[in-house]
């Protein structure tokens, strides 16, 4: 596995720590773009750059959280080359790489338990895309 990129705003932060906690334990190796405290930040600063790391190969997958997700998955999916999924459930992580091929999981770090985190990157690392139909309408989508 390539190095993961992480990133939050301070809303996020708490359970961006616990992610990092989450893939040391399991000895990935991963990229933190921040934010580094709980201050209020935008999490602009922070999706861009996890985004530019995707896209250009330097990170896959990439995590990030902010307070409700939206946000954060909005920023990330201006990048043409991100398909950033909003996954509040375990079932919905696994469509998102079953179906979507998607290469960012966002949490919503205000919304979700790190029990129920916990579940969510599981089922998000152990999917593989599907491919076939679902390849067709991802190729539909613009790349830069």
């Amino acid at each position: 596995m390539k190095t993961i990129g992480i990133c939050s705003d301070h809303a996020g932060f708490e359970l961006k720590e616990y992610v990092r906690g989450w893939l040391e334990v399991k000895g990935w190796e991963y990229k933190d773009f921040g934010t580094y405290t709980t201050e209020s930040c935008d999490y602009a600063d922070f999706a861009h750059p996890l985004a530019l790391a995707v896209e250009a190969g330097e990170c896959y997958p990439g995590i990030a959280i902010c307070g409700s997700g939206e946000g954060i998955s909005m920023t990330l999916n201006k990048h043409q080359g991100i398909r950033a999924a909003l996954c509040w459930t375990a079932e919905i992580a696994h469509l998102a790489r079953q179906h979507n091929d998607a290469n960012v999981l966002v949490m919503p770090g205000r919304f979700i338990s790190t029990e129920e985190a916990d579940m969510i990157m599981r089922e998000f690392f152990s999917t593989e895309f599907e491919g076939g139909r679902h390849q067709k309408r991802i190729d539909k989508m613009p790349v830069g």
